[in-house]
Parts: structure tokens; C-alpha cells; sequence
């Protein structure tokens, strides 16, 4: 879509009514016949456009594809989401957004795709990404902060992602699982995935990579019980590309909150009080141990607060935690 395209398209989002062709040609100093062009493109996408004779045409629906067009009719941000890579199918937008940050893209560009036919989540578990129901995209990030501060950013996406999701859902009862899950009723609906390019004193850059079920009616067996999506939890059809511009609104605030910070204190209170693990036994696998305990809350600095039996209180850096000794949510 081109930029004259995706004028006439913020043009008649923003009207809500109808714009006649001639207004329309005054404004983008065009013809008839290339107004008529441009909404036949539109439509062509998926968008809904009435034409009534004398009155002109009116929007009735956007396509509810991720294209950078529709993400930007809703975005409020200074610079995260201002640059938009769509790509109807790619391998991995994590991948993608890491060759591009590579190349010098500006922080804050975005990449999403329709689908990904190697999506990835962490610990190199495979992220099923089907077309045209839910959202995968990555952010390009360059934090000027110290290196340790680095692997807050997971817990930062959560927090951004969970208030967008009320944005789009009040009152929807989603749980944070540290560090990197949002969970409803013990199903995974969400999960980020953050890598970076470093040296030893300085980040290149980060790459905080999502993934939202949105719209999917149906999983595979060996996941019906582990995953969910806002469809099946609430029967609403979110647009796809509000909420991709919901998250970046969310996500820049509390970014350049953060830049200005020594910690994550600034955002505990919300991490903890919509946490799946606060006041609950827990067991965390590490690569070379099992740590059982009662989680405490979150450390300042982004580590899960563990008090174990014998009544010592550890820092969890990292680790994948699950619920007692059964319960799991790692996909």
C-alpha cells in the first residue's frame, strides 16, 4: 500500500462518516478516477468501503491485517511502531527484526508478519504461528543503559502487553507469569521473546519479539489445554492491528520510564499484583538444578523472590517456573 493509499484510508478512518469524491480529490489533489483507484486497492486488502451515489464512500471495515497502513491509524507513540516491516509470511519476525537491527533501523522499528513458518518462543520451544488470526512481532531496541538491566525489558514487554490488553478488554482477567507469559484461566495466551547483540561493555541491540493469540478458534491436541487465545476466553474479535498499536503505546511509555530509572520498581506494583506465582509454591528448573519455594514478589531489578524451606530468601535470575509439582504452562 502506498502512502497515497494509506491516506485516503486514515482519511475515512478518521471521518467515521461519509467523505464525498470530490472532497477527496480536493484534499488529495487527485482525480475521480484515481480516488476510484485507490479504493478499489483498499478493498482489495480486505477493507470494507461503501460507495453511495451523492454521498461518497464510507469505511465500514478495516482489513484486521498487522499492515503498516492500519497499525498506524491507532498508534500514539513518538517513534516505536513510526517504521513498519510487514511481511505476509517470513521464517521467524525475530530473525527478520535482528538482520534489519544489524543493518542500522531505527529504534523503535517494528516487524510483523501474517504468519511465521518458524516462529520461536524461549528455551528454543517452536512458537505455532498460523495466517491471519493472531499477532507476531518484534521491536527493535536501543536501551543506552547498563548491561545488567538488559533482561528487564522481558518483564517490561509483560507489563506493557497485560495494560493493553485491559485497554482493548476492561475487566479481562489475565495473569502475568514471570518472566515472560501471560496466562488466562492456566492457558498461555501470550509470551515474549528478547535477544540481543552485545559486547562486553555495550548493547548493540535488543530485539523484544511477541506473540498474542488473538483470534484462533482451534489448537493442536497436545496444546488444547496448555494455550488459549482472547477469542475462545471472550468471544470478541480484536483487531489485530489496534492491539499490535495498543501494545507499542503501552510499551514506549513505560520504555522511556524505564531509560530514566535506576530498577523496575516503578512498575512492580502492577507485575505483582496481576502475577499467576505471587504467594504460591512453585518449583524452578534451572539447566542444572530444581528449586522449590514460595515466590515472594519481584526483585527491583526483574529477579522472581524465592523463599525456600529452611527460610532463606533467593534471587532467581532465570528459570522456567511452574506451579507446584505437576502444574506447567512451559509451551
Amino acid at each position: 500500500m502506498n502512502d497515497l493509499t494509506a491516506g485516503i484510508l486514515a482519511r475515512l478512518h478518521g471521518e467515521g462518516g461519509y467523505l464525498s469524491g470530490e472532497q477527496l480529490c480536493r484534499e488529495f489533489g487527485i482525480t475521480r478516477s484515481a480516488i476510484w483507484k485507490h479504493i478499489r486497492q483498499l478493498r482489495d486488502t480486505g477493507c470494507r468501503i461503501e460507495a453511495a451515489p451523492g454521498s461518497g464512500y464510507r469505511l465500514l471495515m478495516l482489513s484486521g491485517s498487522p499492515v503498516p497502513a492500519e497499525v498506524a491509524l491507532f498508534l500514539k507513540t513518538g517513534f516505536f511502531g513510526r517504521v513498519v516491516y510487514y511481511r505476509e509470511e517470513t521464517a521467524s519476525t525475530n530473525l527478520l527484526a535482528k538482520q534489519l537491527a544489524a543493518e542500522g533501523v531505527p529504534e523503535g522499528s517494528v516487524v510483523t508478519a501474517d504468519f511465521q513458518s518458524a516462529g520461536r518462543g524461549r528455551l528454543g520451544r517452536s512458537w505455532v504461528s498460523p495466517a491471519g488470526q493472531n499477532l507476531y512481532f518484534s521491536v527493535i531496541l536501543r536501551p543506552l543503559v547498563a548491561s545488567y538491566r538488559v533482561p528487564q525489558i522481558t518483564l517490561l514487554v509483560a507489563a506493557a502487553i497485560h495494560r493493553a490488553l485491559l485497554d482493548a478488554i476492561p475487566g479481562i482477567d489475565a495473569q502475568i507469569k514471570w518472566p515472560n507469559d501471560i496466562l488466562i484461566g492456566g492457558k498461555k495466551l501470550c509470551g515474549v521473546l528478547c535477544e540481543m547483540q552485545a559486547d562486553p561493555d555495550t548493547t548493540h541491540f535488543v530485539v523484544a519479539g511477541i506473540g498474542i493469540n488473538v483470534s484462533q478458534s482451534r489448537f493442536a491436541p497436545d496444546l488444547q489445554d496448555r494455550a488459549t487465545s482472547l477469542y475462545r476466553e471472550t468471544g470478541i474479535h480484536v483487531c489485530r492491528p489496534e492491539l499490535l498499536a495498543g501494545v507499542l503505546n503501552r510499551f514506549e511509555e513505560l520504555y522511556l520510564q524505564w531509560l530514566g530509572e535506576e530498577s523496575l520498581g516503578f512498575i512492580l506494583p502492577h507485575l505483582e499484583r496481576h502475577s499467576l506465582l505471587q504467594g504460591r509454591e512453585v518449583i524452578v528448573e534451572q539447566l542444572n538444578r530444581r528449586i522449590a519455594g514460595t515466590v515472594l514478589g519481584i526483585a527491583s531489578g526483574g529477579e522472581l523472590l524465592l523463599g525456600i524451606a529452611d527460610g532463606t530468601e533467593l534471587k532467581i535470575t532465570s528459570g522456567e517456573a511452574s506451579l507446584g509439582s505437576t502444574y506447567t504452562t512451559n509451551l
